[in-house]
Formats: C-alpha cells, sequence, structure tokens
C-alpha cells in the first residue's frame, strides 16, 4: 500500500508542476467556447428556445418559429408592427408560451397586423399563442395547463401580461393527444390589465380563443373555421367580448360558443356568426353551455344553425340572457348582424410568401404569370393602387366563402392582360358555387344612389359624378365558383361594377358557375363586349341603380335548374343597350324580367327553352323595352335572332 501511495503522489506533484508550468508560460489561456442565447437567435431570424431577457423582433425580418418559444417570467417580447412570424416546425413542436410573470406586446396596427402562420396555414400545423396570467381561476392558484403543463392562476384579477392588438394567426389547434389540442390562443388566469383587440384566428384544428378563468376582456374578434369551437371558456372566465364575427364555411364545427363550468356570467356585446355549410337547410349548433355555465350577450345576429342554444348539461336557462331576455332555444336569433367586418380589411394579412395572396394593396403590384397564386383572403386594392394581372395568371381563391374575393376601391385600378391564347382565370379549387366572392370594382360614375354610396357587398364606397372614370381594363378574365352568401338576402356576384365608369375597358369575360349573379351592374357607364355566362344560378346578367351603358354580344347558358333569370332588370330606366344576345336554357326559366320601371333597347335577340321570355315583374310598361325596334311583347319567342356565334371563344373554359 506505502508504495502505491508513493506512486500515486509522485504522479500528482508531476501534474502539479506541470500544470504550473503551462499556467506561467506566455501564451493566453484556452477561451470557452460562448453559449448562443435565445436573444442571439432571435437575430439571426430564428425562433425557439426560452427568452431570458427583455427583446425587440425587427418587422423588417420574417421570423421562422422552428419549435417551442417560451417567454419565461420577468421577461417582456415586444413584436412591431408588420412582423411576419413562419412557423416551420410541425406540430405540438411548435408554439409561443408566455409564463406567469412574463408579458407580451404585438403592436400590431390595421395597416400593417402582425402574421403568425405556418406556411400553408392548414388547420393543426402548431401549436398557436397560450398567455398565463396571475388573475383568479376555478382551478386554483399555480394550477398546471392542459397543453405545455404551464402554471397559471393566482389572486391578482387586474394583472397585466401586456397586449395583443391586430393579431392574426392561422393554422393552429396541433393534436396533443386523443382529448387535448393547442387553441388559436389560449388565455390562462390572464387579468383585465392585459389589452386584447383586433385578433383573427383562421382555420384552427380546435378553438379560436380559449378562456381558463381570468378576467381579461376582448375586443373585435374574428373566428373562421375553427374546428372546435370559435370562442371557449371555462374555470370562471367573467371578462367582457365586444364585437365578435364568427365564420363557418367548413362542415364538422363544433360550436359558436362553447361555456363550461361554474357562470361567473361573463358578457358579449354584438356577436354575429355566419354558417354557409348547408346553410339552405341549417347546420351546426351556434351556442352551447354545459354545467352551471352562461353569459349575457346583446347583438346577438346568427344565420344558418340548426341549433340556437343548447344547455348541455340540463343548466338553467336563465343563467343564460339573449337581447335582454332568459334565452329561447325556439329563437333561431336571425336578427340582421350586428357586427360589420367590412373596416377590418387587417383580418385578410397574409405572411409575405411567393405566391400568396390577400391583404390590402397599398402601393401597385404586378403579379407574375409563372407563379400559381393562391388567394387567402380578401385582396383590396386602394385609392391610387393599380394591381396588374398579366396574361395567363392563374388564381386560385380559397373556398373561404365571404372572406375571400378581390376588390377594387374607389380610385383603385385593375389591369388584366388576359389574351385569348392566355386568359386570366380565377377559380376555387373545386369551381363550386358559393366557394368564393369574386371580383368587385368600384368606381366614381353616377348612380341613383348616389355619391358616395355604400354597396350591399363589403360596405365598399362608390359613386361619384364621373361617368368618364377609368378604373382599368379587364381583358380575358375567366372566373368560376363565385356567389359566396353574405346573407339569407344577399350574394356575392362574378364580377361587380359599382359606378364603374366608361373609361373602364371590359371585354371578354366567363362566369361560369357562380351562386348569384353572373355580372351586376349598380349604375355607372361602363360598357362590356363579349360575355359568356353559364350556369349562374340567379341571374345572367343584372343591372339596377340606372346603369346606362351597352353590352355587345352576350352568351348565356343555362343547363342546370334553379336560376333567377338570363337577365334581370331594376330600377330607373336609363335605357341601357344590348347588342347581340342569346341564352339557351335546358332548364325552362325565365329569359328577362324588367322590375319597377326598368327597360332597355335590344338588338338581334336569340332565346330559346324558357318557359317565360319577357316578365314586366311590377307591371312596368312594355314600350320600355325596344326589342329588335319595336316594343317587347310577352308572347313573341324571339327565337328568329341570330346566335352569338361562340365557336371561336375557347378561352371562355380555359383552365376549368
Amino acid at each position: 500500500m506505502k508504495k502505491l501511495v508513493l506512486k500515486i503522489s509522485t504522479i500528482t506533484l508531476a501534474l502539479s508542476a506541470f500544470v504550473f508550468s503551462s499556467c506561467s508560460s506566455d501564451d493566453d489561456a484556452p477561451t470557452p467556447p460562448s453559449v448562443e442565447t435565445t436573444a442571439d437567435k432571435l437575430k439571426k431570424g430564428e425562433m425557439n428556445g426560452e427568452l431570458e431577457e427583455n427583446f425587440i423582433l425587427d418587422a423588417s425580418t420574417t421570423y421562422e418559429l422552428t419549435g417551442s418559444f417560451i417567454v419565461k417570467e420577468g421577461t417582456k417580447l415586444t413584436i412591431p408592427a408588420g412582423t411576419n412570424i413562419l412557423v416551420k416546425a410541425s406540430g405540438t413542436e411548435s408554439f409561443i408560451a408566455v409564463l406567469k410573470g412574463a408579458q407580451i406586446d404585438i403592436q400590431g396596427t390595421a395597416a400593417n397586423p402582425v402574421v403568425m402562420s405556418s406556411e400553408k396555414g392548414n388547420p393543426g400545423d402548431w401549436g398557436g399563442l397560450t398567455i398565463c396570467g396571475k388573475a383568479t381561476t376555478t382551478a386554483g392558484v399555480d394550477a398546471v395547463a392542459e397543453v405545455g403543463g404551464f402554471i397559471y392562476g393566482g389572486t391578482n384579477d387586474t394583472d397585466n401580461s401586456g397586449s395583443v392588438k391586430y393579431l392574426v394567426i392561422r393554422g393552429t389547434g396541433a393534436q396533443i393527444n386523443p382529448d387535448a389540442q393547442y387553441n388559436g390562443v389560449s388565455f390562462y388566469a390572464v387579468g383585465s390589465g392585459t389589452v386584447v383587440e383586433n385578433i383573427a384566428v383562421i382555420n384552427g384544428a380546435d378553438d379560436g380563443v380559449e378562456f381558463f378563468g381570468g378576467t381579461v376582456s376582448a375586443k373585435n374578434l374574428y373566428l373562421e373555421n375553427n374546428n372546435d369551437d370559435a370562442i371557449d371558456w371555462t374555470e370562471g372566465w367573467n371578462g367582457t367580448i365586444d364585437d365578435a364575427y364568427v365564420a363557418h364555411t367548413n362542415d364538422g364545427f363544433s360550436t359558436v360558443v362553447e361555456a363550461d363550468g361554474e357562470n361567473k356570467s361573463p358578457k358579449i356585446n354584438n356577436l354575429t356568426a355566419v354558417n354557409t355549410f348547408q346553410a339552405v337547410e341549417g347546420s351546426g349548433t351556434a351556442l352551447q353551455f354545459k354545467k352551471q355555465s352562461g353569459a349575457t350577450i346583446t347583438g346577438l345576429s346568427l344565420a344558418g344553425y340548426k341549433t340556437s342554444v343548447d344547455m348541455k348539461d340540463g343548466g338553467a336557462l336563465t343563467n343564460v340572457n339573449i337581447n335582454g331576455a332568459t334565452a329561447d332555444p325556439a329563437n333561431a336569433y336571425n336578427l340582421a348582424a350586428t357586427v360589420d367586418i367590412t373596416g377590418w380589411t387587417w383580418i385578410g394579412a397574409q405572411l409575405s410568401l411567393s405566391g400568396k395572396l390577400g391583404g390590402t394593396l397599398t402601393s401597385d403590384l404586378t403579379l407574375d404569370a409563372s407563379v400559381a397564386y393562391e388567394l387567402e383572403s380578401f385582396l383590396l386594392v386602394q385609392d391610387g393602387v393599380t394591381l396588374t394581372i398579366p396574361a395567363g395568371t392563374k388564381i386560385t381563391a380559397r373556398a373561404g366563402g365571404v372572406s375571400v374575393y378581390i376588390a377594387v376601391l374607389k380610385g383603385g385600378k385593375i389591369d388584366i392582360q388576359g389574351t385569348a391564347a392566355n386568359p386570366v382565370v380565377m377559380s376555387s379549387k373545386d369551381g363550386n358555387p358559393g366557394d368564393w366572392g369574386g371580383l368587385t370594382i368600384c368606381g366614381k360614375a353616377t348612380t341613383t344612389a348616389g355619391v358616395d354610396a355604400v354597396a350591399e357587398v363589403g360596405g365598399f364606397i362608390y359613386g361619384g359624378t364621373s361617368d368618364t372614370d377609368n378604373s382599368g381594363s379587364v381583358k380575358y378574365l375567366v372566373i368560376k365558383g363565385t356567389g359566396a352568401q353574405i346573407n339569407p338576402d344577399s350574394q356575392y356576384n362574378g364580377v361587380s361594377f359599382y359606378a364603374v365608369g366608361s373609361g373602364t375597358v371590359v371585354e371578354n369575360i366567363a362566369v361560369v358557375d357562380g351562386a348569384d349573379d353572373g355580372v351586376e351592374f349598380f349604375g355607372g357607364t361602363v360598357s362590356a363586349t363579349n360575355l359568356y355566362l353559364e350556369n349562374n344560378s340567379d341571374d345572367a346578367v343584372d343591372w339596377t341603380e340606372g346603369w346606362n351603358g351597352t353590352v355587345t354580344n352576350t352568351y348565356v347558358s343555362h343547363t342546370i335548374a334553379g336560376f333567377s333569370t338570363a337577365l334581370e332588370a331594376d330600377g330607373a330606366n336609363e335605357n341601357p343597350k344590348l347588342i347581340n344576345f342569346t341564352a339557351i336554357s335546358t332548364q325552362n326559366g325565365t329569359a328577362l324580367q324588367f322590375k319597377k320601371q326598368s327597360g332597355a333597347t335590344i338588338t338581334n335577340i336569340f332565346l330559346s327553352g324558357y318557359a317565360t321570355n319577357v316578365d314586366m315583374k311590377d307591371g312596368g310598361a312594355l314600350s320600355n323595352v325596344q326589342i329588335d325596334g319595336a316594343d317587347a311583347t310577352t308572347t313573341d319567342p324571339y327565337n328568329t335572332g341570330t346566335q352569338v356565334d361562340i365557336s371561336t371563344w375557347t378561352w371562355r373554359t380555359a383552365g376549368l
């Protein structure tokens, strides 16, 4: 043993001498490797890890969320207006969580909202945003969240977790287990000191927003196609929501509102929910209250739901007060919309990715015909801005109903440069009637609705005093699957011309399989040449408000039952002209219908297959309608004219 100890001691001394001599040399000691912090990653546009120091993102950088991103207690994350966060990792691996005692400050604006989305924005792509606070919840102090195992809950009902303003979030709802999923935005015991306003949650596989206790309030919520509940609360949440709009265009959702647990009587002021999936028969449940939950709801407007109120566990109806009275499951609450989203242009904001279209154009944009574009939301062309669409461009519209359309606002311009060989094509993927809202153009020409009238679709402003106004040009456009249902009385058309002036060029347009009109003129002086209108469910050609342009060469085809007319005219008669009008039906129906005192001058008409050729709906004078040089009659078959020859219009079905 002594020899062993001696040997070890000798070795130890030798090593000590070596280390001592090395340290005393003139060489610098090696620098230990640096550890990359989460803040360092953010500076490179990488978003993952635990943030332990305050940080302000850069709106000029597109941040890639490649895993979980957690804002730790005592730390604040600031996200400036216009910031894009692109989710790269999939499923439950990707989420943003603000822990109890931390803050998030999302500083979006109406013109530049903050966008968080996966590349495709498909339901379940990622875990969304979770905020945890210190307010009260029936789950108690330091409760454990069902997602992420985060700690939340306390005794401070005025707790401040920051602010969330103008946020658009897509593709959330990742599946955690068979019984749990992430929501779009989850509020865990968030306090009333937190500001939440102008949030859009679109295409979530679970809830849009859910409140787990807490006292936080919110205003201006847009919740579209969230597969479970649009708005959900539990654990005694008792905040207020002002102005919420829910859109359901897909099958299989759960409810507009689901409430569970103890009733702390939260409030909703103005809730409009529209279900256009099988809206004719009605489907789905609007409001569901579990256990003894309840609420006070004012300004409730529902459309298209089979069940308005469901007390799931037999709770008292008196727990739920709607529009000043005890809830009534027999009441459909199908009042006029109480929330107007026409000014909420921010809800259409998209990630700045190639091929994605949506939001508001504030500067000129020229598309690239080699790119397959996806219209994810509405695209608004502002006053003074021009959207140019080259020949051969194809735009696939998401089947998102009223939230997906292209609108050229008063003072804006569109330049569609299609050719016979390469038309511009706009269609939903399947081209089903009502899939999307089509194209709307607003101008400055005269209309009997007056100056700065408000359109029935989108609430757009139109009308002025310039009959030669120029809104651009539309040449060789094929459009399919339009006519999204706005409400029981109103739909989008294929192409809508609101007070469009004669300086605008419109020629060679095909509108196919629209759920409402093919083309409609609301006043204005614009003329059009070569219109092909096939199986539009309402009217092929429609005008009102004193339109007085000319349409040359129109071909209408009706092969599906249930349409309204080939032509519908309404309002004051400014004597518009139709030159060469052909309409052929295999389903009977009405060809020409004139309402009030409307009329027209029509030359070279050919009608075939209609049960009624001329209908003066409100008893207007037949002399208002001049057909081939004579007063219209209700008995003439009008089948001797020369049919419009569409044999060379090969462009009309291009790309469909």
